[in-house]
């Protein structure tokens, strides 16, 4: 296939770009995101053969059909860095089956025990070869920040990929009090000379719009450039080179449960993901576009239900909304920035409706679709919320049932699978490992309330101890070895910055004059 280029959901890049250009931008003038200009397809027999190769090749294929312009010889040794040693598996993402009709995705068994890993093993090493690329034309001469925003998993996934890359340094912005002990140990502690990371005042939200600011704020791009040789650049899911990894999972996980006799080859299959930002959910979509036998898209939300009353009104409404902490935090988002990617397929490629809609949210904190539109979104997606006592009972009732032991955010995901069935299949997608959050699921197990102090010796004691705790009590002793560690690692990064544009900035200045000193 030839090479594929990319233009941008709100139509104001004045030519479309290659995967390469795409992945290295992040983020498109204008504030768009980059979107294929053509989806491939599949035919049922190429899909299913996927089974039959390990996941490295699988990946490779999909990376081929799409048009990446690489070699296919580099693609290929790219994908065996990225789906390598660094994962606990062969299998990369196992199935678990819980019934003959739940199927659960776990997409958690890379080094930081988070469905991030699946993306961010992967982007590094095709962000490096890009700029490689640029660089061999002619067209690139700078250097590059990733700028991450996170809720707590992607963060930790992006340091980890980009760490000590040459010609990258990554800062991750988290929120302050809004993500788990582990969580943020693993951030804290991170090795390499290239990486920092702070706390921000406030919630998810508030760091991912400092981190839109900071994009947009041409005076300081320049700035970058003239004072630092730098460019900013992304790593969070409104980077395409995030989305295209998660494509490849579902269409793996489909082929898969065909090869093992789990589903005929050609039968539908629902998928419910737990959903904040939009992302995971959309690769999805993207696998059922390229010919996937997809069903309903099952949108899981917690109290945080922005998304689910979109999906079930066609209203995307924040300007009155709490935001609410809850034991599923990288579900804490009300800003989702993925569906505007959504949203641009379902109008027909409309960016003139994009423009208009992103800039309602932006300006009135409020949009509402039109009825065209929102009936195709009820094609796609049906939408549930959990509250975070079910989320709790969850964990206990699937552990109690099945004898498997889920994070929040895959609790999330079960209860809504649960709720939404119908005879379709149902694949779930697992997004961490329960010992990520540790302090919730013991909560779980011991019928406490969300909100409920845990008993003094337990509150005690730190993240890891807590899962030895919860591991000795349950049998459940596969505490990843990068969980197992924290405590003995020393904590690099302590500061806490504002959310304002002006703080981010002065924050990523200081860190770039210490890089170069």
């Amino acid at each position: 296939m030839s090479d594929n280029l990319y233009l941008d959901t709100r139509g104001r890049c004045p030519q479309a770009v290659p995967f390469t250009q795409a992945v290295i931008n992040g983020l498109a003038d204008g504030g768009g995101l980059y979107v294929p200009e053509h989806i491939p397809t599949l035919t049922l027999d190429e899909i299913c053969e996927l089974a039959h190769m390990p996941y490295a090749k699988r990946a490779l294929f999909i990376y081929q059909i799409f048009g990446v312009d690489l070699p296919d010889d580099q693609i290929e040794q790219l994908m065996e860095k990225s789906y390598g040693s660094n994962f606990d598996t062969e299998e990369i993402c196992p199935i678990t089956s819980l019934d003959a009709q739940t199927h659960v995705l776990e997409l958690w068994h890379g080094p930081t025990s988070a469905f991030k890993d699946m993306a961010l093993q992967c982007l590094p090493h095709f962000f490096s070869a890009s700029a490689a690329k640029l660089r061999a034309e002619g067209t690139l001469e700078h250097e590059f920040l990733i700028l991450v925003a996170t809720s707590g998993d992607t963060g930790k996934a992006a340091l980890e990929g980009f760490c000590n890359v040459d010609g990258v340094s990554i800062g991750v912005m988290y929120p302050h009090g809004g993500v788990s002990d582990i969580q943020y140990k693993q951030m804290a502690t991170q090795k390499g000379d290239n990486v920092c990371v702070w706390s921000v005042e406030g919630n998810f939200d508030d760091c991912q719009t400092g981190a839109k600011n900071v994009f947009g704020d041409a005076q300081y791009a320049q700035e970058l450039s003239e004072r630092f040789n730098i460019s900013l650049s992304s790593a969070n899911s409104i980077n395409w080179g995030r989305l295209m990894p998660q494509i490849v999972y579902y269409i793996s996980a489909y082929s898969q449960l065909a090869a093992e006799g789990k589903l005929e080859a050609g039968d539908l299959l629902d998928i419910c993901v737990p959903t904040g930002n939009f992302g995971n959910i959309l690769a999805a979509y993207y696998a059922k576009r390229m010919g996937v036998p997809i069903g309903m898209l099952f949108c899981a939300s917690n109290e945080n239900r922005v998304l689910t009353d979109f999906i079930n009104t066609g209203t995307y409404d924040i300007s009155d909304r709490e935001f609410i902490l809850t034991p599923s935090p990288s579900m804490d988002i009300l800003v989702s920035s993925n569906l505007e990617r959504q949203l641009f397929e379902l109008t027909g490629r409309d960016a003139e409706a994009i423009t208009a809609w992103m800039s309602d949210l932006k300006q009135e904190k409020c949009f509402r679709v039109d009825a065209e539109t929102f009936a195709r979104v009820r094609e796609q997606f049906s939408a549930d919320s959990v509250d975070n006592q079910t989320c709790l009972k969850t964990i206990k009732a699937i552990f109690d049932e099945h004898n498997y032991l889920v994070d929040p955010h895959t609790a999330v995901a079960l209860h809504v699978a649960n709720n939404l069935r119908g005879e379709n299949p149902v694949l779930v997608a697992s997004t961490a490992h329960w010992a990520k959050f540790g302090n919730n699921v013991y909560r779980a197990l011991h019928d406490m309330l969300p909100e409920q102090p845990l008993p003094e010796s337990v509150a005690a004691l730190s993240g890891c101890e807590l899962n030895n705790l919860i591991a000795q009590e349950t049998g459940m002793f596969d505490i990843p070895s990068g969980l197992a560690e924290l405590d003995q690692l020393p904590i690099r990064f302590t500061e806490t910055i504002k959310s304002s544009t002006s703080d981010i900035e002065d924050a990523v200045g200081a860190f770039l004059v210490e890089q170069q000193n």
